[in-house]
């Protein structure tokens, strides 16, 4: 027996607000859900302009305070300070009204009004909001950029990216690296083949850039490794070299690098940075932009992450052991892409990486692969529920089958390779060309090659065709 009635909790304040919403809407009238940064809810219901001559539309005093006392009784403390605000009554703000940030609520039944949802957060909003970097417009090839991401870190992530990088190169592309686990840069040291770093990072372009400061910086260096092909290999350090005589401050710049400024928003910055990126490898005696651009991310649910996945990436990699802890973690970040209806635009971009895989007498490769994508697939679904018969191939009510190896829960294999931990890979130029490496890899760039060079499966809609400028 309970001595006091449950409170509304934050898990259910949310769908909460929707029904609430959704009543209101029934009405035949359209309504924005904003939520703010503690995940209290304001309703603004659209009845009009305040000065607007026709009264046909305006709420009436009676429906103006049942939906009050409905949302004030339904969300209790999740309740904003403003409850209910009608247009008719207080003139609001386009910023407001007429977001493109506000999404359109998921499974709304046919009503007469419309709901959107305005979510307001401190950090990771991007991951809300999915789009996919705009096509050339002048004719030549797009540059595909593909990020590698893991939800947990020491999964292998940056070696693969080396190993892809390299075959890219030796097909004969030009191929830009940017390393974005600001907190633990790795790759360079991983490409550079006796070659060095160029004097400035990613950290500089974003602190520079903060202050409109980041002209004349030395972002990229080529690796001194040589393509087959006529290939190109270009690294994107998060730390540079730096000015002999003088303290780098690595640190320091990276506790600025995430604040919004009057030079843009974190978000808008990262994506500025690594179109800077591409066009120092084209103004170099390269002479041309980069034909693919692999952003080695950071792990864990972070804005480098959310912004790398959601907006810079036409394709996305993602890489995990078989683990409870790596499928918890992505499943919370599954439905959040789902719950702000964001699962038939990042599904597109996803394929996932079975890392470090056993192949032993005592647990063959196989069974290992078998689980993975067992729970894969289970995970996916929190993606595939809004599947429209025949989205990707599958079964008829357009779940893709555990077994089709096309779909994105259907794992990309890395064999796991005692040989290369702890490796000291500055003094192993010729690493990546040993037997061991190269078939730990094999299936893994059999694969992966042919998806990035493919691009995307399906044309981009008008929203995911929008320029990084025009971006929330």
């Amino acid at each position: 027996m309970t001595l006091y009635a449950e409170p509304l909790r934050f898990d259910k304040a949310r769908p909460t607000a929707f029904s609430l919403a959704r009543e209101i809407a029934e009405e035949g009238y359209d309504v924005l859900l904003v939520r703010d940064v503690l995940g209290r809810f304001s309703f603004v219901v659209n009845d009009g302009e305040q000065d607007a001559e026709s009264e046909e539309a305006r709420a009436s005093a009676e429906q103006a305070d049942r939906w009050g006392e409905s949302v004030t009784a339904g969300l209790g403390r999740y309740c904003g300070e403003r409850p209910l605000t009608l247009t008719s009554v207080t003139r609001l703000p386009k910023t407001l009204t007429a977001s493109p940030r506000a999404q359109e609520v998921v499974g709304a039944t046919a009503t007469a009004g419309s709901v959107r949802f305005l979510d307001n957060t401190v950090v990771g909003e991007d991951w809300a909001h999915v789009t996919t970097p705009s096509a050339a417009t002048d004719g030549t090839s797009p540059t595909r950029r593909t990020a590698l991401y893991g939800f947990k870190g020491g999964v292998g992530r940056t070696t693969a990216a080396a190993m892809l990088a390299r075959r890219l190169a030796d097909d004969g592309k030009i191929v830009l690296v940017v390393d974005l686990d600001l907190e633990s840069p790795g790759v360079g040291p991983l490409l550079l083949a006796g070659g060095s770093l160029c004097r400035h990072g990613i950290v500089d372009h974003l602190v520079e850039s903060a202050l409109g400061n980041a002209d004349g910086l030395e972002i990229v260096t080529r690796s001194a490794y040589t393509p087959r092909n006529q290939g190109e290999l270009w690294i994107a350090p998060a730390r540079g070299e730096g000015t002999e005589g003088v303290p780098y401050g690595y640190v320091d710049k990276l506790n600025r690098v995430y604040a919004d400024a009057d030079g843009g928003r974190f978000a808008d910055r990262l994506a500025a940075t690594v179109r800077a990126c591409e066009q120092a490898v084209e103004r170099s005696d390269s002479g041309r932009l980069p034909d693919v651009v692999l952003l080695d991310s950071r792990a864990g649910i972070h804005d480098v992450a959310a912004v790398t996945i959601s907006h810079l990436c036409d394709y996305a990699l993602l890489f995990g052991a078989d683990s409870d802890q790596t499928w918890a973690g992505y499943r919370d970040l599954f439905e959040a892409w789902a719950a702000s209806g964001q699962a038939p635009a990042i599904r597109k971009k996803l394929r996932m990486v079975a890392s470090m895989v056993p192949d032993s007498a005592h647990y063959a490769a196989d069974v290992h692969l078998d689980s993975f994508r067992q729970n894969a697939h289970r995970v996916f679904s929190v993606l595939y529920d809004s599947l429209a018969p025949g989205d990707i191939a599958g079964d008829s009510d357009g779940v893709p089958n555990l077994t089709d190896d096309s779909a994105p829960h259907h794992a990309v294999p890395i064999l796991f390779e005692p040989g290369l931990v702890g490796m000291n890979v500055p003094n192993s130029p010729d690493w990546q060309e040993r037997p061991f490496v190269q078939a730990a890899y094999r299936d893994f760039l059999g694969t992966v090659v042919p998806l990035i060079m493919a691009g995307p499966a399906d044309e981009p809609d008008a929203e995911s065709t929008e320029s990084e400028e025009e971006r929330p």
